[in-house]
C-alpha cells in the first residue's frame, strides 16, 4: 500500500467513525417506566442519555440475544409515550439493523435493553438512601458552622484573621452544600421509581 492509499483509507475510516458519532434525533414509543429508568440511570451515573444509548446499543451481541426473544413480535402500543431522544447515528443504525434482521420491534429492544440496567438502579436506590442520611448530618454540621461563624464575628470582629479564615472556609462549605443539595434533589426520582412495574412488557407474537 503506497502513501496515497494509506491516506485515503485513513480519511475514509476517520470520516466513517465521525459520522457514526454524529448526533441524531430518534423518536420511540416507550413506557413511562422505561423513560424514567433511562433518566434515573443517566443522572445517577452523571452521563448524558446519548452516552447511555451508545453503551446499550454498541453491544450488538447482547442486543441480538434480546432480539431473538422478540422475533416476529409486536408490542401492545397502549399506555406508551412518544419520546424523542438524541443518540449517535452509529447507535441508531445498530439498533435498526438488529431489529430488521430479527423482525423484532425496535421499541421492545430498547425496553428490554434498559431492563438490563435494573441492578444498577437497585444499587443506586440503596446508595441514595445512605447518601440522604449522610446529607442530613451535613445539614446539621453546616448549621453548627453557621452559628460558630456568627459567634466568631461577634466576639472577634470581621477583620480578625481567625474570623476571616473561618468565613472563607464557610463560604466554600456553603457552595459545596449547594451542589450536594442539587444532586440529592435531582436524584429524588429514584425514590419513587417502581422496579416491579418495569419487569413486564406486553408483547404479541406473530406466526412465522
Amino acid at each position: 500500500m503506497d502513501k496515497s492509499d494509506f491516506t485515503d483509507s485513513y480519511h475514509s475510516e476517520t470520516f466513517s467513525d465521525l459520522r457514526g458519532r454524529q448526533s441524531v434525533r430518534a423518536t420511540f414509543k416507550l413506557s413511562d417506566h422505561c423513560i424514567e429508568a433511562i433518566s434515573i440511570v443517566a443522572a445517577q451515573m452523571g452521563i448524558k442519555q446519548k452516552s447511555l444509548f451508545d453503551h446499550l446499543f454498541s453491544d450488538t451481541q447482547a442486543l441480538s440475544h434480546i432480539a431473538r426473544k422478540v422475533r416476529n413480535a409486536r408490542l401492545d402500543m397502549g399506555n406508551r409515550i412518544q419520546k424523542t431522544f438524541v443518540i449517535s447515528r452509529g447507535a441508531l443504525v445498530s439498533l435498526e439493523d438488529i431489529a430488521k434482521s430479527f423482525n423484532a420491534p425496535r421499541d421492545a429492544l430498547i425496553e428490554m435493553a434498559v431492563q438490563r440496567l435494573m441492578p444498577i438502579i437497585e444499587d443506586e436506590r440503596k446508595r441514595h438512601a445512605k447518601r440522604k442520611m449522610v446529607f442530613a448530618k451535613v445539614q446539621k454540621h453546616l448549621a453548627s458552622g453557621r452559628e460558630l461563624l456568627k459567634e466568631a464575628m461577634q466576639e472577634l470582629g470581621a477583620e480578625d484573621p481567625l474570623a476571616d479564615r473561618l468565613n472563607t472556609a464557610m463560604g466554600v462549605y456553603e457552595n459545596a452544600f449547594k451542589h450536594m443539595s442539587a444532586f440529592i434533589e435531582k436524584s429524588e426520582g429514584i425514590e419513587t421509581f417502581e422496579p416491579d412495574a418495569f419487569t413486564r412488557i406486553d408483547i404479541v407474537y406473530e406466526e412465522d
